[in-house]
């Protein structure tokens, strides 16, 4: 019986309310895409200021998902 693998990739969301919701839009936006998320971490917070005020929040997440290979036929 074989372990399981796991693909970690790296999102960035954004939002005009906070990181939190910015986080929350890259791992939601990505579930409809991928199967099996199992963790995020936030690596990285910034934001992108236009005229001296904050626009939007951006966070950096790293998401991993079940890695299936295909079967062999």
């Amino acid at each position: 019986m074989a372990g399981s693998v796991y693909k970690i990739i790296e999102l960035v969301g954004v939002s005009k309310k906070s990181w939190e919701d910015a986080a929350k839009n890259a791992v939601e936006t990505a579930g409809r895409n991928l199967k099996d998320l199992r963790i995020a971490e936030v690596v990285k917070l910034d934001m992108q200021i236009n005229k001296g005020t904050v626009a939007t929040y951006r966070a950096r997440v790293a998401v991993s998902f079940k890695y299936l290979e295909k079967k062999k036929k």
